[in-house]
């Protein structure tokens, strides 16, 4: 299986530059200096500290990713993401114009003027991770949140966190409205933010943590990163209890434990697309020097040049981390001497550009509905090399009027699939359209992403989660 290139170039006579991140263990040409650490104990702070070697060519590698998301910002047909914003925020390099247009246009959206709202009609509001994102988005610009319409925002967080809650203690080991990821990332807004936040929803992600974070049979290493996070915030915010804090302190650590037990032999943490976070994990926790991360990074390097991250979130969270930052930095910043040298390069062509092949390919499409023993569907379908597995879905419905039908939500992630022939994913009921490569593997990439072989059969299952 041959993923879609993300055709990110690099230049190989640029000298590399110091850069601070996890050391990778890739031969080096050039040594980095150390930066400075920053003093803990005035706020939320990254505990990386590790002197980093950088190999030649890399450097522009990181750079040519910043200028696809700053690319991505400006794409009028890109749904607006906070995440994309957050990055470049935290990235070395700045385009300073670029990236105030991009937040105007976010605040158009996350906060519309009555006027706007008005002729638009109802404005339908973010759930908690899009808030959350949106909120870390206003501290990475450094905002005033001292006005009306920014302490609502916060207003607006702790309401949709109170409803989580809410919706948690409903049932015994009951679930939130949204996710536990979205629930962490809510808790880490305000947290970044200097918001103190209620014991009681702190107090239902300790008791979540406990049973750890499981999608299917196996971990969610995402959610889990998220989690521990959130929990690194809270840990440093001197907002807390001894005793509360005490037991935040050893959630970090059950965390940070589990997310290295999740290695695999090629140095991811769970899968490469769920490696970012979990390397930010270890950089905002002071584990950057220990030789998990710096496998995690080797592979995090190795998959951005064979050109595997095409989803803008998960490159937006992969950024960071290769400026040695995580999530956490967003407390600190002031930004002040920026860096305005970030421009589009000719050099570095859009990743996500797909070219069709003039070759057909035949992708085997199956949809089943446990306990039901017959498939709702199984048939050969032809489309393009190159196309995507949404490509399929959709050749599958125009070919068939009425034999197969699917539709989509669009999220940050990219589309999702929630109905198939008719039957609709349901969190109520905790169940969902899995994607499968015949006969049980599990496909790692969203419909828009992953693009089948020739020969290759692909089934949409309806299973628990």
């Amino acid at each position: 299986m041959e993923p879609r290139r993300l055709q990110l170039l690099f230049v190989l006579h640029v000298l590399a530059l110091p850069v601070q991140l996890c050391v990778s263990s890739r031969p080096a040409e050039t040594k980095a200096t150390d930066l400075p650490n920053p003093d803990q104990s005035g706020g939320n702070q990254s505990g990386s500290s590790c002197p980093v070697k950088i190999p030649r060519g890399n450097p522009a590698l990181i750079k040519c990713l910043s200028m696809e998301l700053l690319r991505l910002s400006q794409d009028l047909s890109e749904e607006l993401n906070p995440s994309v914003y957050v990055a470049l925020r935290l990235s070395a390099d700045h385009s300073l114009e670029k990236e105030a247009q991009y937040l105007q246009r976010l605040k158009n959206v996350f906060q519309p003027s009555a006027s706007s709202s008005i002729a638009g009609g109802q404005q339908k509001q973010p759930n908690t991770g899009r808030l959350a994102l949106y909120l870390l988005a206003l501290r990475a610009a450094c905002q005033d949140m001292e006005t009306l319409l920014e302490r609502q925002l916060v207003t607006r967080l702790k309401y949709h966190l109170h409803r989580e809650k809410e919706q948690i203690a409903f049932k015994r080991n009951g679930r939130p409205i949204t996710s536990y990821y979205q629930y962490s990332l809510g808790v880490l807004a305000l947290c970044i933010h200097g918001k103190k936040i209620d014991t009681h929803v702190i107090q239902k992600l300790l008791n979540a943590e406990q049973h750890k974070f499981t999608h299917g049979r196996k971990l969610s290493v995402d959610t889990m990163a998220m989690v521990g996070l959130a929990f690194a915030c809270l840990k440093q915010a001197n907002l807390y209890e001894p005793k509360l804090v005490a037991a935040i302190s050893l959630a970090v650590q059950r965390v940070t434990d589990r997310i290295l037990q999740a290695q695999t032999t090629k140095g991811t943490f769970g899968n490469i697309f769920s490696s970012p976070l979990a390397v930010q994990l270890l950089i905002a926790t002071g584990m950057s020097k220990k030789s998990e991360c710096h496998k995690g990074m080797d592979a995090l390097l190795g998959s951005l040049e064979q050109g595997h991250f095409q989803n803008p979130m998960i490159m937006s969270q992969l950024l960071p981390v290769l400026d040695g930052k995580s999530y956490l930095d967003i407390a600190t910043m002031e930004c002040r001497a920026e860096q305005d040298t970030l421009e589009l390069d000719t050099k570095c062509p859009g990743s996500r550009t797909v070219i069709l092949g003039t070759k057909m390919i035949t992708v085997q499409l199956a949809v089943e509905h446990p306990p039901n023993p017959e498939a709702l569907y199984n048939h050969s379908i032809q489309v393009p090399s190159g196309a995507s597995l949404q490509d399929v879905l959709r050749t599958a419905e125009e070919q068939g009027p009425g034999q197969f039908m699917f539709e989509t939500q669009n999220t940050l992630h990219g589309p999702f699939l929630t109905t198939v022939m008719g039957v609709k994913a349901s969190n109520g009921e905790r169940r969902y359209w899995q994607l499968l490569q015949a006969p049980d593997t599990s496909l790692q990439k969203g419909i828009s992403d992953y693009q089948p072989q020739d020969g290759e059969s692909i089934i949409l299952k309806f299973s628990p989660w």
